[in-house]
């Protein structure tokens, strides 16, 4: 496969006894509680994949606080859902005014996960795929982590079947980093082999902080960070957390490092503090990959960060570039994978490996809702 490229779905005509490709609108709420992601791409689900536009909406605040209000299923949310559904009804509605001449075959509707916890087999992601069928009149593919928690996996991450398809041409082993509120790591092998999990928090323990001390959405540009100092003796600690220690497949919840904040620093020495614990984070997976990674790719919005990705490079011993570096979208890249899973689905593939979440064995997932 070619390296992929951002200029268009254009693809050539399906090879004789090859899949058909498929034109599939990805769409992520990530646990940074930012906004939508929406990205079109043409794939087989396999290795053929052709990036589309791509678009991203910001919630209103009112609903971001709202949202917020029900994660870990605090108290009623069917309003929140069915608000949130609309909302990424709105959101394809916007992409299409953009791009009416493109076709959408499906959608791959992430959702938004309010609760994850697998060791107690429960995992929620609010979206109502059977009413976002019914608003845009396309066939829509949801509920893609139940199926693998149910089954005894983690139900996370799920991209690093996408981040593989992506990665074919690029020299291996490579560690492939998502920066989003929780951080997960994929690592590809030269003969093929995948390994993944989450690392430790992302951006929503220093968004937090941030938000608490100052009123602001998240540390733009690293700049608190980088006017502190970071506590040592905290990220000590915080990295003796049996989290850290525990092999792979893993997946976190976003508040499970939520007691880990520092306490009686100042606003700029405490987002210094979570910026160093985030990137040492990262630096813990190390001893778990069967062997250390040519290159790092970051994607999610932590890569806008300047003062963690200089945090990570230290940290690591090496440097990390954004995925930009290789003609990927890193900020679309999310939803472009749930546009993957979701013919991934329909396809009857799996969309989880025994090595990315723990799954018993390569596992089907993902409910389709038909447009009627």
């Amino acid at each position: 496969m070619a390296e992929p490229s951002n200029t268009g779905v254009t693809s050539k005509p399906t090879r004789r006894g090859a899949a058909a490709m498929r034109h599939a609108l990805g769409l992520m709420s990530g646990t940074s509680l930012d906004g939508i992601d929406v990205a079109l791409i043409a794939t087989d689900g396999r290795q053929r994949v052709v990036p589309g536009p791509a678009l991203t909406l910001p919630y209103p605040d009112s609903f971001r606080e709202r949202l917020r209000g029900v994660l870990g299923e605090e108290g009623p949310h069917a309003a929140v859902e069915a608000e949130l559904t609309r909302l990424h009804a709105a959101a394809i509605a916007a992409f299409r005014a953009r791009h009416p001449d493109l076709a959408i075959d499906l959608v791959g509707f992430h959702g938004h996960t309010i609760l994850h916890r697998p060791a107690e087999r429960r995992t929620r992601q609010l979206g109502d795929g059977a009413l976002l069928a019914r608003l845009v009149g396309i066939d829509v593919v949801s509920d893609f982590r139940s199926a693998d928690v149910a089954a005894g996996g983690e139900g996370a991450p799920l991209a690093p079947l996408y981040h593989a398809a992506l990665a074919t041409p690029l020299d291996k082993p490579l560690a492939v980093l998502n920066l989003g509120g929780v951080a997960n790591v994929t690592w590809i092998g030269a003969a093929g082999a995948i390994i993944a999990f989450d690392t430790g928090p992302g951006n929503a323990l220093i968004d937090d902080w941030v938000r608490r001390h100052l009123g602001m959405a998240a540390d733009f540009d690293g700049a608190l960070a980088r006017a502190g100092r970071a506590a040592e003796r905290h990220v000590a600690r915080f990295l003796e957390h049996p989290f850290f220690a525990r092999p792979p497949p893993k997946s976190l919840d976003r508040d499970d490092f939520r007691d880990a904040v520092p306490q009686g620093l100042s606003p700029a020495d405490g987002a210094a503090t979570l910026t160093l614990m985030t990137a040492a984070a990262v630096a813990a997976a190390l001893p778990h990959f069967p062997a250390p990674p040519r290159q790092w790719l970051v994607c999610g919005g932590g890569r806008h960060n300047p003062a963690l990705m200089a945090a990570l490079a230290e940290q690591l011993g090496m440097p990390v570039r954004p995925v930009e570096a290789v003609g990927w979208d890193g900020d679309a890249l999310e939803a472009q994978a749930f546009a993957y899973l979701a013919v991934r689905s329909v396809a009857g593939l799996p969309l989880s490996l025994p090595t990315t979440t723990g799954a018993p064995r390569p596992l089907r997932g993902g409910r389709l809702f038909a447009a009627r």
